[in-house]
Parts: C-alpha cells; sequence; structure tokens
C-alpha cells in the first residue's frame, strides 16, 4: 500500500499489514516536538482503526531513535504545553502520556526498533511498544531528572512493570546512561541485535501468522494482568477463550476429525505458518 499522509516529521507507511512509523527529524535526532506528540496520536488512534493493519513496527530515521522531547521548543510554547498536559477525562490520559499509551491500546503487536540514542521521552515512547529491539550500543536513559523533572510520558507504569521498583527507582533517580545490552540484561529490552531491524522482522512475521482476533485478545489480556487480582485475570481469561472458542474452524486443528469421517492420523498436516 502506498504511502499515507503522516504529521510533520512522522512518516506512516503499510505494507503486507505491517505499518511502518517512522520519527522523521534526523537533523534533531528525533527530538519530538509539540506537533510531533498530536501526530503520534492521531496516528495511533488511525491504525488502530485500520482491519487490514497486523502489526506496527516503531522505529526512528537517521543516527537515532528519539533523543528525547525538544524541552527549549516547547518551552516558547507554554500554551501548547498547558493545553497538552490537560488529561481527557474519556481517555484517562493527556497528550504526552496518549503519544506513548496509544500503541498500548492498539489490538496489534508493536514493536520499537532502538539505534543510537533513547533517551528521556523516547525511551517512554519506546515502552509504549509491546516489545522492544535494539542495537547493544545504543544509549537508553531515563532523563528526566538531569532537567529537574520526572518521566510523566506514561513510562513511570511502563517502566516498573517491565523492570521492578527497585531497579525503576535507580535508573529514574541516577538519570544514568545505559547501553542497548545492558538495558536488556535488566529487562527494559526485548532482544538486542547488531540488526534490529531485521531482528524486528523476523518477530513480526512470526507473529502475524496467526489469528488478529487471538494477538488482540492475549495482548488485552496479558496488559491487563499486571497488578489485577488473580481471580478477575481468571474470569478475563474465560470470557476471551469462549469468544475465540466459539468461532474456531475445528478442522483446522491438529487431532480433529478433518470433515468426512476421515480420522486424524490421516488427514494432511496443517501448512507452516509464513516466514
Amino acid at each position: 500500500m502506498p504511502s499515507r499522509t503522516a504529521p510533520e516529521h512522522l512518516a506512516c507507511t503499510v505494507e503486507d499489514g505491517v505499518a511502518a512509523v517512522r520519527l522523521a527529524r534526523p537533523d534533531k535526532l528525533n527530538a519530538l516536538t509539540l506537533p510531533m506528540l498530536d501526530g503520534l496520536v492521531a496516528t495511533a488512534h488511525r491504525l488502530r482503526r485500520d482491519p487490514s493493519v497486523r502489526a506496527v513496527v516503531l522505529s526512528g530515521e537517521g543516527e537515532a531513535f528519539c533523543a528525547g522531547l525538544d524541552l527549549g521548543g516547547a518551552l516558547r510554547d507554554p500554551v501548547g504545553i498547558a493545553g497538552r498536559l490537560l488529561p481527557r477525562p474519556w481517555r484517562g490520559t493527556n497528550t504526552f502520556q496518549e503519544a506513548c499509551w496509544a500503541w498500548r491500546r492498539l489490538p496489534v503487536p508493536v514493536v520499537a526498533v532502538v539505534h543510537g540514542h533513547c533517551l528521556g521521552a523516547g525511551l517512554q515512547l519506546a515502552l509504549g511498544a509491546d516489545l522492544r529491539v535494539s542495537t547493544p550500543d545504543a544509549r537508553w536513559s531515563v532523563r528526566e531528572a538531569r532537567w529537574g523533572l520526572v518521566p510523566d510520558m506514561s513510562g513511570v507504569r511502563s517502566l516498573t512493570e517491565l523492570v521492578g521498583l527497585d531497579v525503576a527507582k535507580e535508573l529514574t533517580l541516577t538519570a544514568r546512561s545505559v547501553t542497548g545490552a545492558e538495558a536488556g540484561d535488566l529487562g527494559l529490552v526485548t532482544r538486542v541485535a547488531e540488526d534490529p531491524h531485521a531482528a524486528a522482522a523476523e518477530l513480526v512475521g512470526q507473529m502475524i501468522a496467526h489469528d488478529r482476533r487471538a494477538l488482540a485478545r492475549a495482548k488485552r489480556l496479558l496488559d491487563g494482568a499486571v497488578g489485577t487480582r488473580a481471580r478477575t485475570v481468571f474470569a478475563r481469561e474465560r470470557r476471551a477463550q469462549l469468544g475465540l472458542l466459539a468461532r474456531m474452524d475445528r478442522s483446522a486443528v491438529p487431532g480433529s476429525t478433518a470433515g468426512r469421517g476421515t480420522p486424524a492420523a490421516a488427514a494432511p498436516a496443517p501448512p507452516a505458518p509464513p516466514r
């Protein structure tokens, strides 16, 4: 599918069901402007409504994934900051938070591909993805304390989910940088690879081989399991599974009778999933 119109400094194309969303401000190491935050929100919401999309890959053009928020530029627009800090009651997030959290709302897997700088707001954007693939030499940092700020773009929730409270405190309170390799050891990064785009493509290929509705329900279950009572999670599992079982094509299940009384052992094996 050809490129679709995207906001300034943001590119989005969809091909074979995979949406490639790229931060496109390479001369500034993809530092986020206020309009770019709006664009991330709008793009995520649009992709959420697109049934042709099976997965999303987030990346940055040029030498970095994202060097954080363009704080100097943002501070020149105090009215713009104030408006974007106001939460939307129906969502529970403001624009800064939704720019990262909106990717968690998508019913499809989202993979962030990280190289170069992944700092501050950039790190929080990467944490909004379901999975992260990073080069070993990328620089990751919860950087806000250096500017007298706190991570406020949904990063507090995402960070503590991934690495636990003590490591989240250490990274936040020291604002130290870690390499992609160390980020992998800490649990910030899902996979470390010299070629993160190729590794992300492999992951995406494995995931989109499966039923889209099953992936959507699994993602929602897993996201909702953190901090929730076990009894509640079990009930959600049952409801999700019942809906999927009701629409399952039993003839496609390994070991089932493949119609016309054919014994399961004689039924042809299901095709291997596409790579």
